[in-house]
């Protein structure tokens, strides 16, 4: 593929390289379970709470500090790289939500192709709702592709929109292709390429964006998808400020500092630049010079609380007060009256024979809805289920 010249020529010919290795990739990550083995290979961590955030980055960035310091759990620190060698969670409770925090081992370039324990990670990375990124603001900004460029080469592409187009498989006919745009990337020559790759030869697609090869390979293997993605560029009080306005026109940014702490022989605590670096100075902290160690944490957790688009529905019993304290969680893209029934029990729908609203989706309060209505945040629902 790195000899091959770009042009409409040779579309198809990398059209088809790239299905290829979508395909080894996947079978990478995915082994066949021929011989008793299993399919896929990760950490044993048990999902819990109302979403799941992991922690990626490379070795000594500030990854466990940050689960220290956002979840109380203990995950230890040193001055050596690969401190973490297995999954640590830890759990945020935040506006009401249990958020699983995955603190997941450092990778190294080279993870995707199953170089150290890069493999594991990314299997795990790919159960999160979202991911986090932690760099180093006295690292090169390039360990930010590095980092992208090895969770999109197992099918994690990050902050991007899914492709508008429609992909069917059918009996016979033969490969159609329409474009209800012009395209640029993809001819019906290179469409057939991939889908031979992927031993089909029947198929309807239809685009509606100016979509790429990779898109379309992406639709066929149906396992890969986008996934919100926060980058948190920790040690920041170690550079200038005008670095800092230059970190700040990356997308998706979110600055941070968090400096773990730990006792030594004599007592006393130590706190630097980082627990990560090797030249600490020794100081005994006071409770008012704490508060420098955590900068901008809850700026984090509002952001990650936005791209995880969660939903807070409140209960009301009949002919009682909503319940504030303990909201049901939904998804931005599952919340209709019968979403929230589920989430509650699964045999309530049976049972269900309308619903009581008050919020910003109600027109009138409260109003009288059906399961198919869709709530907004922070709605009250009263459940009124048949006699």
């Amino acid at each position: 593929m790195a000899r091959t010249q770009k042009n409409k020529a040779t579309a198809h010919h990398l059209g088809l390289l790239k299905a290829k290795l979508a395909k080894l990739r996947r079978e990478l990550l995915e082994p066949s379970t021929k011989g008793g083995g299993g399919a896929g290979e990760g950490f044993d961590v048990t999902k819990s709470g109302d979403a799941r955030v992991g922690l990626v980055g490379f070795p000594s960035v500030g990854k466990s500090t940050l689960l220290n310091k956002l979840t109380g759990t203990f995950s230890e620190v040193a001055s050596y790289e690969f401190t973490t060698l297995t999954c640590i969670p830890g759990v945020i409770t935040y506006r009401g939500a249990k958020i699983q925090l995955l603190d997941l081992p450092g990778i190294i370039e080279g993870a995707k192709d199953g170089k150290g324990r890069g493999r594991q990670v990314i299997s795990t990375a790919r159960t999160c709702n979202c991911i986090l990124i932690v760099l180093d603001a006295i690292k090169p900004i390039t360990h930010k592709r590095l980092i992208e460029k090895e969770l999109e080469g197992f099918g994690i592409r990050l902050n991007k929109e899914p492709p508008n187009l429609t992909f069917r498989k059918k009996e016979k006919g033969g490969i159609n292709f329409t474009s209800t745009v012009p395209n640029t990337h993809l001819d019906l020559d290179t469409v057939k390429a991939i889908c031979s790759e992927y031993k089909i030869h029947n198929a309807d697609l239809t685009l509606r964006n100016d979509a790429t090869a990779d898109d379309l390979i992406d639709v066929i293997e149906g396992s890969r998808g986008s996934m919100p993605c926060i980058y948190a560029v920790n040690k920041i009080d170690q550079i200038t400020l005008e670095e800092l306005e230059i970190l700040d026109r990356l997308p998706h940014y979110c600055p941070v500092r968090a400096i773990a702490r730990c006792k030594v022989d004599d007592g006393k605590y130590i706190a630097g630049q980082s627990i990560h670096e090797c030249q600490p100075f020794r100081c005994i902290l006071q409770n008012a010079s704490i508060a420098h160690l955590e900068w901008n944490l809850d700026g984090l957790l509002d952001m990650v609380w936005e791209y995880l688009c969660l939903t807070r529905i409140y209960t009301k019993p009949k002919g009682m007060n909503p319940d504030y304290e303990d909201p049901v969680i939904l998804s931005s893209k599952r919340r209709t009256v019968g979403d929230f029934c589920t989430r509650i029990h699964k045999d309530m729908l049976k049972q269900f024979k309308y619903a009581l609203v008050w919020g910003s989706s109600a027109k009138h309060k409260p109003q009288r809805v059906g399961k198919e209505h869709e709530l907004e945040d922070e709605d009250v629902v009263q459940i009124i289920k048949k006699v």
